[in-house]
């Protein structure tokens, strides 16, 4: 009787199992970066957009209160000198709210402050302060609030007429989408390529 040969299979060489590992290795590898540079993709785009609405809306509050304002500060010691009038400085104060009955006048304080290099801050922040005063005396500490954080830059130029009067404000400023991206060394841009939002905010007081 004749026997018949079954065929033996053949299974993978090791150079071939190597080989396909490698070309494995390699898909993942491209997959996992182009998953990555997406990610921050998103992650830079939503930054952006949140800070951008999110300080916006700051800037339409700041705006309405110095349009409600009165008595305004800091202010030159001449107005007609042309070199201090329009005024920058890094902070604006005016009168927002007065009972003349009982002697109660609120002052409101919009200023810059710059980074805490030892609190490990990067950039600074926009605050809020408002001071009390009954009988002419101040009521106790300023109550004071952030209001805008990473805050790269920020300037309040204020133009009078005579009196002197606040003819205009105008507020100028640089903000960083987020804080927990730390620059790369390319000037303007972080480790995500996302450009600091410029807002500027310009207003008239109303007159009394």
């Amino acid at each position: 009787m004749k026997r018949t040969r079954t065929p033996q299979r053949r299974g993978f060489s090791m150079l071939e199992l190597l080989l396909s590992l490698a070309i494995v290795s390699m898909v993942l590898t491209s997959a996992m970066v182009a998953l990555d540079a997406a990610f921050k993709g998103y992650r830079a785009t939503t930054d952006t957009a949140s800070t951008h609405v999110v300080s916006r809306i700051v800037m339409h509050r700041l705006v309405a209160m110095i349009r409600t304002g009165k008595e305004f500060g800091p202010f030159p010691s001449d107005v007609l000198d042309l070199a201090q009038n329009p005024m920058e400085s890094d902070f604006i104060e005016f009168v927002s709210f007065e009972d003349t009955d009982n002697d109660i006048r609120q002052i409101t304080r919009i200023e810059f402050r710059e980074a805490d290099v030892d609190a490990g801050e990067e950039y600074g922040a926009v605050w809020f302060m408002l001071f009390t005063f009954e009988d002419g005396i101040l009521d106790g500490a300023p109550a004071e609030a952030r209001m805008i954080p990473n805050v790269e830059a920020a300037s309040f130029t204020l133009e009078y007429g005579v009196g002197p009067r606040l003819e205009r404000a105008t507020v100028d400023l640089l903000i960083r989408p987020n804080d927990d991206l730390d620059p790369i060394g390319v000037e303007g841009r972080n480790e995500n390529n996302t450009e600091p939002i410029r807002l500027v905010g310009s207003a008239t007081p109303r007159r009394l």
